[in-house]
């Protein structure tokens, strides 16, 4: 007890966030963000045949945020190309990912145990780019508040939000799996994290900046590597979500698949209502007269 009292929070969050990424928190988010890459479907095939085009895929995985960023602040998408020694070390963990002789990096860094570290590292970037994102918005828009919590957004997301740009350079098209209309948790978790901490910038929530990193650090860890380790694709904010989104918009987020799914499946349980079952029995009784009719039409035929 005496050790902790004596450790402040304080202290502690401020000499966390002036820890440096690059390059051992940087090296785990490449390898995280190349591994996901390696996951696509057809993502190795398409290393051995457009080996271009696989790097070009791996470097939006890995700086896709910054390109959005700059995009939304009117910059040079490729400024960030500019930084040599992450796109050298960037390129370097592609090659051993996709090249590596028997798979044996890959094999490596996708052991659990080694993985979870990494994810816990990645998560320790992602928070730090929100956070630089918002006040980099703030230099330029002292009083734009929605330029902030965007700009934070798309730090935190990384190549998430620009996925169907992605797949298009592996040649896939699949706008069904927009990153808007299906948020995981990582651009869920984005999101909040860019409102929380444009309220900091703005002084609304009065919580210094090196602690807001720290304790929303910690929760972004705590939660990736449970979601990982347990092979999990669920939410930590579903139960929140559940509770408030139906006062406000009527339905669940992301609700209107499942609705209808609920729907049909109420509706065979309960029978929904008269309106349901006459909705129901003409469609059968279509299929039925079609089918018999096409009986009638073979036994005429035999």
């Amino acid at each position: 007890m005496d050790l902790l009292s004596a450790l402040s929070l304080g202290e502690l969050a401020l000499s966390f966030s002036r820890v440096p990424l690059f390059p051992v928190f940087d090296l785990s988010y490449f390898i995280v963000s190349i591994l996901y890459l390696k996951y696509e479907p057809g993502a190795v095939e398409l290393s051995r045949r457009h080996p271009v085009a696989s790097w070009l895929c791996a470097m939006l995985h890995c700086f896709g945020s910054y390109i959005l960023a700059d995009l939304l602040l009117g910059e040079p998408v490729i400024d960030y190309f500019s930084n040599n020694s992450s796109v050298l070390l960037a390129s370097a963990v592609w090659y051993l990912v996709f090249f590596c002789p028997l798979d044996l990096f890959y094999k490596c860094v996708c052991f659990l145990p080694v993985k979870l570290i990494f994810v816990a590292m990645k998560e320790v970037v992602r928070v730090r780019k929100i956070a630089v994102g918002i006040h980099h918005a703030h230099h330029h828009y002292h009083h734009g508040w929605f330029v902030m919590i965007a700009t934070g957004w798309v730090k935190g997301s990384g190549v998430a939000l620009m996925s169907n740009f992605e797949q298009l350079l592996r040649g896939v098209w699949k706008p069904e799996t927009n990153e808007v209309l299906h948020m995981s948790f990582p651009t869920k978790a984005s999101l909040y994290g860019a409102i929380l901490f444009t309220l900091q910038q703005t002084r609304w929530l009065p919580v210094s900046k090196a602690s807001l990193i720290f304790i929303f650090t910690m929760f972004m860890v705590s939660c990736k590597v449970f979601l990982t380790a347990t092979h999990s694709h669920s939410s930590p904010f579903d139960v929140l979500e559940g509770y408030i989104c139906p006062v406000l918009f009527g339905t669940a987020w992301g609700g209107d698949h499942h609705h209808d799914n609920h729907g049909a499946s109420h509706g065979g349980s309960h029978g929904g209502g008269p309106g349901a079952q006459h909705s129901v029995l003409p469609a059968k009784s279509k299929e039925e007269l079609s089918e018999g009719s096409r009986k009638k039409k073979t036994k005429k035929a035999d």
